[in-house]
């Protein structure tokens, strides 16, 4: 009689370790165990991050412009109490003229103009430079003044829009352009999978046009929150969408289905916290400061900021920020395109590798 082990062969004996966990990773219970985990410390590090960034802003060196005798007695007094209410150093620059100063305010070089006139001093401030920084800066002002019997005279020489008193709106629109611009790369790769890489590029510059156009013209024409400079507002959101959407997009190329991990660390966890928008980059940690100008959520920030409150003082280098990013991630994604999961030149090739042979001719 034949041995029972034989004729089941290897169906006959329990599975090994290994082949145990082979099966776990070709059945669907192992990504969904693994998203369990990064949904978990994803949820733990965006509380965090902007916890960390926008909780408690605390004032590191703050960039402020002086005029007339700011070396007198009463100078050093003033800017001395300053710095100590404020718990950082200023860092001053002396102008000759109000003029001179009131550009670098324009520039967004510095942040106030202190201005020593005899036993008096002004302060002026700039809310549209950053409403966190104009408020710490008047209220200590006003403090500093009292304490040291000094007059002081607060303004704010350059104020947030009305429909923006805390000058939260330009970040908002931003996070929506950053946000929007990768859910849409994403949505491509689910519901468009077989998009060639230049249809792919060509509709990530569609959606980014049209929802450039929708964001701007909600926030400006139906809800009047911002008196946008329409044109230019619009160029900076698209090419906010349009490179959040190719940094997905790269990443989906590089790392597949875990592509969410990198974009959503890149553009929300740092990216987002550190742009400036809604907690002034002087009141940010050190390092957040320094790093947040040189990704496409703070680019984008700088941009929008400049183009609605400093029209004619615009600078190069959120543009280049933004730009650099897209060429890169396109760079990378037609680099590699045979490595992205879709395409139908990708699916036809894939169908004729597993096609069965052709039956030989009799």
């Amino acid at each position: 009689m034949p041995d029972q082990s034989d004729q089941h062969g290897v169906h006959g004996r329990p599975p090994t370790r290994a082949e145990r966990w082979a099966t776990l990773k070709k059945s669907p219970f192992f990504p969904a165990t693994v998203l369990v985990f990064i949904l978990a410390a994803a949820a733990g590090l965006f509380a965090g991050s902007y916890t960390y960034s926008m909780a408690d802003p605390t004032p590191h060196r703050i960039p402020a412009a002086v005029v007339g005798p700011y070396d007198s007695a009463n100078g050093r007094q003033f800017v001395a109490g300053m710095e100590k209410a404020l718990d950082t150093s200023l860092q001053l620059h002396s102008y000759p003229t109000y003029g001179q100063a009131l550009r670098a305010v324009d520039e967004q070089q510095v942040f106030a103009i202190l201005e020593v006139r005899g036993a008096g001093v002004r302060l002026d401030v700039s809310g549209a430079s950053g409403a966190s920084v104009a408020q710490v800066i008047a209220e200590s002002g006003a403090a500093v003044g009292k304490a040291t019997g000094q007059p002081v005279e607060v303004r704010d020489i350059r104020p947030l829009q009305k429909g923006d008193p805390r000058g939260l709106a330009l970040f908002y629109i931003s996070l929506a352009a950053v946000i929007l611009g990768f859910v849409g790369a994403i949505q491509l790769s689910v519901h468009a999978r077989a998009l060639n890489p230049w249809e792919r590029i060509a509709f990530t510059v569609a959606y980014s046009m049209l929802g450039a156009f929708a964001i701007a013209a909600v926030v400006d024409w139906l809800l009047g929150a911002l008196n946008l400079p329409f044109i230019e507002s619009w160029a900076i959101l698209a090419l906010t969408m349009f490179t959040s959407g190719m940094v997905f997009t790269m990443f989906n190329t590089l790392m597949g289905r875990w592509a969410m991990i990198p974009t959503w660390g890149l553009m929300v966890l740092l990216g987002n916290p550190s742009s400036g928008g809604a907690v002034s980059w002087p009141l940010l940690p050190s390092v957040l400061g320094h790093i947040g100008r040189w990704l496409p959520p703070g680019a984008s920030v700088n941009a929008q900021h400049t183009a609605v409150y400093f029209g004619g003082h615009q600078h190069a280098l959120p543009f280049l920020v933004l730009a650099g990013w897209a060429l890169l991630s396109c760079a990378v994604f037609w680099t590699w395109r045979h490595r992205h999961p879709g395409g139908r030149e990708r699916e036809a090739a894939s169908a004729a590798a597993h096609a069965a042979p052709a039956e030989p001719a009799a």
